[in-house]
């Protein structure tokens, strides 16, 4: 058997995905590498349309169109150029740009020359060149100097910091060629770099394994030294594949990419799976979601370009349901996937209800190159789970050590950690350190989330060992935040802590415990946050004092406290207005995770339904 881009995984339950894997992934074929891949769709689908690019996210202006073929030629010309700059298999091309054509061609250039690398252009210069040292960094791809961005003043003084940055490249997108004084033998054009170059043929003759590195991606914290997860080609293509196989795209899908291209939603799910099927990516603005004409054209959008699929976070979902979609038709809509963060039941009744369109919630995260489990599309979707593992994915629920370890499996239903294992799953991160007490077993990597299996083979998440906080799809450590505050003269203890928001999911909060005699006022804390935590979205949003933090018997901050507390006071606010008396209670269950009880009058249950419908937290009414 090979590979067939048509193939699809129509899954209603688990027995479904054991059936897939009847046949051995070594069976069906892949494509050897990314850049094969994207070779195989060129050679497939020619002439019709891979990739649009709306600059400003209107209906009415006219895209940037790319076929298969110009894309592919487009990729093997920016590979040609890195190449050409000294990077072989093992060098690494960063990038620090927003979502462009040229992200792409930077993307898989760089996978078929050396190593990639994105960067997340709103992280600050210090961490950005911790990134790139860490990676070893020869090339870093990024914007020209443009009105209204700071990217390129970043790469100045990034390029300070790297020893071993040899080249910036840069994309212009203002049409301007008038002043090119920023240019020189070290700091090249985009445009004009790979025009020079042949589309017909890798020029380092290079024989691309399934087992090499392609792409460095950051993860993980943001403080002390970089966390990079290596992906293998391997790795990438399978994982693209599978992702595509479940939502059955087709070379007649279109799909709408609004989140960035350092992340490997945007890469994978949006970007080389649509490709690897011969369907068409809509590459919706340079700042995808974050551009306001992009939600306020959304649906217009999806009526111009028959948008059948797009990929999000529960943020997106909701204010998207705050544009009408009266007068537009929305009959090509399939299905979109949402992961990153919670979704809350009511939440998705809506916008499906809103419209028609089959949402499914998924998981997945960085080491696991994109995706490990999503909600089935012909099946049980169960809301409040993240659905049946991909298939070839083993998912298990294990109990593990203090040096995290396994003891045993845990049963239906028990809570324990999440350990995930297959081809999507990257080998170790890149520092050999950092890999200590991440594996369970071999090949089985401890995800640092909590949650269960039930007997349908469904996951549910009860909680994050890790204890991130996760706001609007960003993955915000709150190392980085408690250690800024650690500095601080006046802070004995700080305790960064999710808050659940309507909005974006959750905020960063932060407990302080304040030395004794100390006097600082919250409002001089908040602005001290603003000064010194290098990433704007992990600055917390609210500082509570305490005069003593929760611990463990063994002296340890307990942390769980801190989040009930601020759920119940969350709960009691939002309920506020309602006449009767309410009680409210917050406590953990193994099996459901955080559950909020409320007591109150029969009478009222169906309004504080309707109140707390957006938050993802479980509840329990009585009276």
């Amino acid at each position: 058997m090979t590979y067939s881009p048509k193939d699809t995984v129509q899954i209603a339950n688990l027995d479904d995905v054991r059936r897939f894997e009847a046949t051995p992934l070594a069976e069906r074929n892949l494509p050897a590498s990314t850049y094969q891949a994207i070779e195989q769709a060129a050679t497939h689908y020619g002439d019709r349309t891979a990739l649009t690019f709306l600059a400003a996210g209107t209906a009415e202006e006219t895209p940037i169109e790319l076929s298969f073929r110009q894309l592919f030629a487009r990729i093997t010309q920016t590979a040609n150029a890195f190449h050409a700059l000294g990077v072989e298999s093992q060098s690494v091309v960063s990038m620090m740009l927003p979502n462009l054509p040229q992200s792409h061609f930077t993307i898989w250039g760089a996978e078929a020359a050396g190593i990639f690398n994105p960067i997340n252009p709103l992280l600050d210069v210090e961490h950005v060149a911790g990134i790139l040292r860490e990676a070893n960094t020869r090339v870093l791809v990024t914007l020209a100097p443009t009105p209204g961005s700071d990217l390129w003043d970043k790469a100045l003084a990034v390029r300070e910091q790297v020893p071993s940055l040899r080249y910036l490249v840069a994309v212009n997108v203002t049409g301007d060629a008038a002043d090119a004084s920023y240019l020189s033998e070290t700091v090249l054009d985009f445009d004009q770099l790979i025009a020079a170059q042949p589309a017909d043929r890798l020029l380092s003759g290079r024989q691309i394994q399934p087992t090499d590195i392609a792409s460095y991606f950051h993860t993980g914290g943001t403080t002390g030294t970089p966390k990079l997860a290596p992906h293998t080609h391997f790795n990438e293509v399978s994982c693209s594949y599978l992702m595509g196989a479940i939502v059955e795209l087709n070379d007649t899908s279109r799909c709408l990419c609004g989140l960035p291209l350092f992340h490997v939603n945007g890469v994978f799910v949006t970007g080389l799976a649509p490709w690897m099927r011969g369907a068409q990516v809509i590459l919706a603005t340079a700042a995808g979601y974050r551009t306001p004409a992009v939600l306020t054209n959304f649906w217009h959008l999806v009526e111009k370009y028959q948008v059948t699929f797009f990929s999000c976070v529960p943020t997106i979902l909701s204010a998207l349901l705050e544009v009408p979609t009266d007068g537009h038709d929305l009959s090509s809509l399939d299905a979109a996937l949402c992961g990153a963060a919670p979704l809350a039941t009511e939440l998705m009744r809506r916008f499906e209800a809103k419209t028609g369109i089959v949402l499914l919630e998924g998981y997945g995260q960085t080491e696991g190159t994109c995706a490990t489990s999503c909600n089935p599309k012909f099946g049980d979707r169960r809301v409040g789970s993240v659905g049946l593992p991909m298939p070839y994915t083993g998912i298990r629920i294990v109990e593990v050590d203090d040096d995290g370890r396994w003891i045993r499996d845990c049963d239906t239903n028990e809570s324990g950690c999440v350990a995930i294992s297959g081809p999507n799953v990257f080998a170790g991160y890149k520092q050999p350190d950092q890999n200590d007490g991440q594996w369970v077993e071999e090949g089985w990597f401890n995800t640092g989330d909590l949650g269960r299996l039930d007997e349908d083979g469904y996951l549910w998440l009860t909680g994050r060992s890790k204890d991130l906080i996760i706001r609007g799809g960003h993955n915000i450590d709150p190392q980085m935040i408690e250690e800024a505050y650690y500095r601080h003269p006046d802070v004995a203890e700080a305790v960064a802590v999710g808050k659940p928001d309507r909005r974006v999911g959750e905020l960063p909060v932060l407990f302080v415990q304040l030395k004794q005699g100390a006097s600082v006022s919250a409002e001089e804390l908040l602005a001290y946050g603003g000064e010194t935590i290098h990433e704007r979205a992990a600055v917390p949003k609210e500082i509570l004092f305490v005069d003593q933090v929760p611990l463990t018997a063994v002296g340890k901050i307990f942390k769980p406290e801190l989040r009930h507390q601020l759920v119940a006071d969350l709960v009691r606010q939002e309920l506020a207005a309602l006449p009767s008396p309410i009680t409210v209670e917050v406590t953990a269950d193994k099996k459901f995770g955080q559950c909020v009880h409320i007591t109150a009058p029969e009478t009222i249950h169906d309004q504080i339904r309707t109140q707390l419908a957006d938050f993802g937290f479980r509840l329990e009414l009585s009276q």
